[in-house]
């Protein structure tokens, strides 16, 4: 009897051992599954990035635009914000749409000028600029550039009866150029290894700029000539204005948008490659640079150049200088 009691006994703590092991087992694997729902929501998040977790939380993306840079952001008559730029960023738009499956996502219009906007890209106030900026090595320790979409040169605008045929017509006269720009850095340069003792004004815009060379106060107005060509379309007899001089340096056009965030620049380039290679950019091209254009109607007539017909075979993100 002894003996089956304690046989008895036995079982029941084999039996209880079980139970106790198979609960601990149990939690082991809830726990195992616990940290790996967790993992696998925190991968797919970093996934994103933290501009398109930005973006996915706040259901806005924020773009920064250019409110005089004809033809590629500025304003229209309606103060809607339109240009060849503003095209392509819709391009990238609709990606973010599409990546984020948010088809009715907000989007935030801010302006910037030369001398904010990559601290506003720096700061998280813009998500993406789109505008005109240049692509350089001294500006990657701020930000990241995404694939270049415009090759343009530093030239001179000036009036026809101005007598200036290129920079060295510049000595001890006034120039006019935008704050922050790489052609300011450029002129300033030049002024100082040519001794040209200009005296070099710079100012927040174009429209500025421009008024400062329509008003007599500037001989010159050194800028991208195409820019350039775009700030003579505000005058109010553009065929006064010519652009001139030997160009000074190339301008490759990129987007800007924050630095160490590879998802959100690959998502950029992806927008912009498809639309080079795809041919849709011939037609972006023609409708901003070879037909008329708002606010007055005038037509660039400017020809797309073998070098960006090489460009957008073959799209890039290399930096000017």
């Amino acid at each position: 009897m002894r003996a089956r009691r304690v046989a008895l006994i036995d079982t029941t703590n084999r039996h209880y051992r079980e139970i106790q092991m198979n609960i601990f087992h149990r939690n082991v694997i809830f726990t195992t599954l616990g940290f790996l729902l967790l993992f696998t929501r925190s991968v797919f998040a970093d996934d994103l990035g933290p501009t398109l977790d930005k973006i996915q939380k706040s259901d806005v993306v924020v773009i920064g635009h250019r409110e005089a840079s004809i033809p590629f952001s500025y304003y229209d008559a309606n103060q809607h914000v339109i240009g060849f730029s503003q095209d392509l960023c819709q391009k990238v738009i609709d990606a973010i749409k599409v990546k984020l499956n948010k088809p009715s996502l907000n989007v935030r219009m801010i302006p910037v000028n030369s001398q904010n906007r990559i601290s506003l890209v720096q700061n998280g106030s813009v998500d993406l600029e789109c505008g005109v900026t240049t692509n350089t090595n001294a500006r990657h320790a701020q930000v990241a550039f995404s694939d270049t979409f415009f090759v343009t040169l530093t030239r001179l605008l000036v009036s026809k009866s101005s007598g200036v045929k290129d920079f060295s017509d510049l000595a001890n006269q006034t120039v006019v150029t935008n704050a922050g720009t790489t052609a300011e850095a450029i002129l300033r340069r030049m002024n100082v290894e040519k001794k040209l003792n200009m005296n070099i004004i710079s100012t927040k815009d174009y429209g500025e700029s421009f008024l400062t060379l329509q008003t007599g106060r500037a001989k010159a107005f050194m800028l991208d000539d195409v820019l350039l060509y775009g700030a003579r379309t505000l005058a109010s007899t553009p065929s006064d204005w010519t652009v001139t001089g030997t160009p000074q340096s190339k301008e490759p056009y990129a987007f800007m948008m924050r630095k160490d965030d590879p998802q959100f620049k690959q998502l950029v380039d992806d927008a912009l490659t498809n639309t080079m290679k795809s041919g849709d950019i011939n037609g972006l091209f023609s409708k901003w640079f070879q037909k008329p254009v708002p606010p007055k109607n005038i037509n660039f007539d400017f020809a797309m150049s073998p070098e960006l017909r090489a460009l957008y075979a073959n799209p890039n993100d290399q930096a000017a200088y």
